[in-house]
């Protein structure tokens, strides 16, 4: 049986299968994307990045297509799905804007010489290895940059997104992008660790778990091949004061809840000061009560399913673990009753550092609120976790937040807003959440040679 299957978890019913990768095909599509790259690499930029913007207008016409199949394969809210879609074109789009500007040769100091430049090249073929929580937005801020500085892409997404997968290549080959310049691999783990050892392949980019992230890497090193990691995140929304707290609240609600959870920037870990703790808490577990859980094709539903039943039983059992570890349960952390893989949105609070909700990652709609005493405490259990993806401070004192945002161990820190992606704005963490970055110029820096070419006058 295909491990590639596409099962509704709003049901559970198992819609489509399709064909895996067989492994006499690991060497054939690894010389295609080889072959493609000779050619792609000398298309003028300009071309490429039409492809590009061909892209973006694909994504917006086949827009409602797109997100009813994501949240078909994985259960991300319909509004939410194709506010994604919308992600990954504006991602396309700025890329076919900006990206050709990038690419432009840079003249340095000649220091003694007649003329040094820089000058920017393509490395050749790519592997991404993609999840399945943001199916179109994880692809784009790879593939984009690096279609359009010359690369070719083997991409391998989650087992559970084949059918938006083929959907992505069918719309990046009908705007011109050469069909072994992208191609879509339904492969294996085992088969993937094949294509990275092959002397064809430069590079590897995975957005992922740390475990899926260290074997990528392992593999990658031993045959001397550049890798990028995204990783796991628990990210801390420390809040110092507030104005409207009623309204900072309903933010972090909508925030922690937002894809069922399942985002590796999610703010997972609420760091509140005294003054507001009790008040923020008793609003927050409002907000989880009221936060309406169900079918996802409905667009008045704020909480769908997670991505499968076994996502959702990991969820409950980290809450039940957390309990039984002596922190406090306010509400939730229950899976519902049916087919589908629902479980009601928890608050918890009271985790200590000897509890494992204190160290993991949880990801799913779960809560946990932390009390500090003053600012420094409050900045001591947001650096105390091994991951280091994105933060948040909140005040009404900006500059106050933004000298606590400098203390924070991340890759991204934000004042007084969360997670926000932009296609012109880097995106990547720090510790165990990975390295290297994506989007804006920093996202094309990554699969790149930069060649000196110096000239001297004698």
């Amino acid at each position: 049986m295909s491990t590639y299957v596409t099962t509704n978890p709003t049901t559970g019913t198992t819609e489509r299968e399709f064909t895996s990768l067989g492994d006499d095909e690991i060497q054939q599509i690894a010389d295609r994307s080889a072959a493609a790259f000779e050619t792609w690499r000398e298309l003028p930029a300009g071309e490429r990045a039409a492809a590009l913007a061909r892209t973006a207008e694909l994504y917006e016409k086949r827009s409602d297509e797109l997100a009813q199949t994501i949240t078909t394969e994985m259960g991300k809210p319909i509004k939410q799905s194709a506010g994604e879609v919308q992600l990954a074109a504006d991602i396309y789009r700025w890329y076919a804007e900006h990206g050709p500007d990038l690419l432009e040769t840079e003249t340095l100091d000649p220091q003694g010489a007649s003329e040094s430049i820089v000058q920017t090249r393509p490395v050749g073929p790519l592997v991404g290895v993609m999840p399945w929580n943001y199916p179109y937005y994880q692809v784009a801020r790879f593939v984009a940059p690096n279609l359009l500085a010359g690369n070719t892409i083997i991409l391998k997404h989650a087992s559970i997104c084949a059918a938006s997968s083929a959907l992505m290549a069918e719309i990046l080959h009908e705007a011109s992008v050469p069909q072994d310049a992208y191609i879509n691999a339904y492969a294996s783990s085992d088969q993937v660790a094949d294509l990275i050892a092959h002397p064809s392949i430069r590079g590897v980019s995975l957005t992922g778990s740390e475990a899926a992230g260290a074997a990528v890497a392992e593999t990658a090193a031993k045959n001397l091949k550049k890798s990028v990691l995204e990783l796991g995140g628990s990210d801390p929304f420390v809040l110092l004061d507030s104005a409207d707290l009623a309204r900072t609240v309903r933010i972090a609600a909508r925030a922690r809840l937002s894809n069922v959870g399942q985002a590796c920037n999610s703010p997972k870990r609420f760091i509140v000061l005294d003054g507001l703790y009790d008040d923020f808490v008793t609003g927050l577990v409002e907000q989880f009560e009221n936060a309406s859980v169900g079918d996802p094709t409905d667009p008045d539903i704020q909480v769908g399913p997670l991505s499968s039943v076994d996502a959702r039983d990991t969820v409950a059992e980290q809450v039940r673990t957390a309990v039984d570890q002596g922190a406090t349960l306010h509400t939730g952390g229950q899976a519902l009753d049916g087919d589908g893989a629902f479980l009601q949105p928890a608050v918890l609070t009271g985790i200590t550092p000897d509890m494992d909700a204190y160290r993991e990652e949880i990801f799913g709609p779960v809560a946990m609120v932390y009390r500090a005493s003053s600012v420094d405490e409050a900045v001591r259990i947001a650096n105390d976790v091994d991951f280091g993806l994105s933060g948040s401070v909140w005040s009404t004192d900006t500059a106050k937040a933004a000298e606590v945002a400098d203390r924070l161990e991340v890759g991204m820190a934000y004042v007084n807003e969360h997670g926000t992606t932009l296609p012109g704005l880097p995106f990547g963490g720090v510790k165990r959440s990975g390295y290297g970055r994506e989007l804006g110029r920093w996202g094309m820096g990554e699969f790149v040679n930069v060649k000196l070419r110096r000239t001297s006058s004698r």
